[in-house]
């Protein structure tokens, strides 16, 4: 397995180019499902879960062609041979279970096999099982799959959220676009990956109001045409980029940031002592000289602070000044990486759902292991700030969600390396 390998101690100079949304990406591509004519997605990220998720489509029967080196894909399913979601495609990545809505709206049935072969219980799959159901699915779990049926089609009805879950939304989105008569999502997610998602649909004929907001109105049409739509701006790379200066010093222009994208996010830098100005090209992030300032973190759905930028700003607050409390509120055992920041110097105490970190003044590289994603990046971000070398193993995870980490970093002068796995 590939290692990446860190010299701290670089102040970082430059400009970074945000990639297209990974969350956003993989809730597009199996839009195409939805209609028989093609759908161009044009700024998609190039990473492995968007390899995945072209490998699940095109088992279904759908056409994907890769242009620009992967930042366009053109996907087409005027030929769909299958509704059946393999688990050995599906276990890879738990967005795979995005397809269950547009089968289910277009073909009127759908067999998915569960995330992981999880029970429903285990995993919020329920919510999605109950969304759908209230548009008439009939659903039943076999053997660790999803066995759905839409006898003469969905139809429209009232869909109360009992939490408001990215993924579940965005199933019952994309089905009601084309279900009988109106559907009301009451406790709709927020994300801006919603709102991309509603405006693509918008492009290809959907009739959709009140995105962005709690209640998202669909009035069903008999089918949707071609589109070409651009992926938002990832919000998780961009506000992973925005504290690479914070860890090394500097000066960083983000491209293609927006600040309505990381609100909270920013804010928290704000009250850091960390600058971020807009820019014409994006957002500029800078620290001269001081050290942070030590904050405190509570994790929240959209628009509050996003639970995938906790193990970065974990990270960054080793070295604040002061005693940070982080709650992690969206997802259990998500702080795996502190026992790593942990052998690079940092003092974290961590109490179910709650971590306190008392700033030190310098974190000393040592050899670390990727746990997952987000830890894997807040681990290099890390041995920006850390004396000496710091090797992350394990980075496969990193590969999911960054593109060319290295290479990015690398541009703006940090002393980076991956070392191929032997």
């Amino acid at each position: 397995m590939d290692s990446i390998v860190v010299t701290g101690g670089t102040p970082l100079n430059g400009q970074i180019q945000i990639a297209g949304a990974k969350n956003a990406a993989l809730t597009l591509m199996p839009v195409t499902l939805l209609s028989e004519e093609p759908l161009t997605l044009t700024n998609t990220p190039r990473l492995s879960d968007i390899k995945t998720m072209t490998a699940l489509l095109q088992s279904l029967g759908v056409e994907v062609t890769a242009l620009q080196d992967g930042k366009v894909q053109v996907l087409s399913s005027h030929n769909v041979t299958n509704t059946t979601a393999d688990y050995d495609i599906v276990r890879k990545m738990r967005a795979s279970n995005l397809v269950l809505g547009p089968l289910l709206a277009r073909h009127h049935q759908a067999i998915v096999s569960l995330p992981g072969g999880c029970a429903i219980g285990a995993r919020p799959m329920d919510i999605h099982v109950t969304a759908l159901e209230a548009l008439g699915a009939e659903i039943e779990l076999k053997d660790g799959y999803l066995h759905a049926k839409a006898k003469g089609g969905l139809k429209g009805n009232k869909v109360p959220l009992r939490f408001a879950s990215v993924g579940a939304t965005e199933n019952v989105l994309m089905a009601a676009t084309l279900a009988k008569g109106t559907t009301v999502i009451e406790n709709a997610a927020r994300e801006p990956e919603i709102v991309d998602l509603a405006q693509c649909l918008r492009r290809m004929g959907a009739q959709i109001d009140g995105e962005g907001t709690d209640t998202i109105t669909i009035q069903g049409v008999d089918k949707l045409g071609a589109a070409t739509h651009p992926v938002v701006t990832d919000r998780i790379e961009l506000g992973t980029y925005m504290l690479a200066p914070v860890f090394a010093g500097g000066e960083v222009e983000c491209l293609g940031g927006r600040m309505d994208l990381v609100g909270a996010f920013a804010e928290k830098l704000d009250a850091a002592g960390i600058s971020v100005t807009e820019t014409d090209k994006g957002l500029k992030v800078a620290r001269n000289g001081a050290r942070a300032k030590a904050v405190n973190v509570t994790t929240e759905v959209f628009p509050g602070f996003p639970t995938d930028l906790q193990a970065q700003m974990m990270a960054m607050l080793c070295t604040a000044e002061g005693t940070s409390i982080l709650e992690e509120k969206i997802f259990e055992n998500r702080f795996m990486h502190a026992p790593e920041l942990m052998r690079m110097g940092a003092d974290i105490e961590v109490h179910g759902g709650t971590a306190t970190v008392h700033g030190v003044e310098r974190l000393k590289g040592a050899p670390v292991m990727a746990t997952d994603l987000r830890a894997s990046v807040s681990l290099i971000l890390a041995g920006l700030a850390a004396e000496g070398e710091t090797v992350v193993n394990r980075v496969y995870h990193l590969d999911r969600g960054y593109e060319h980490v290295e290479e990015k970093l690398g541009a703006v002068g940090a002393k980076i390396e991956r070392v191929p796995g032997s």
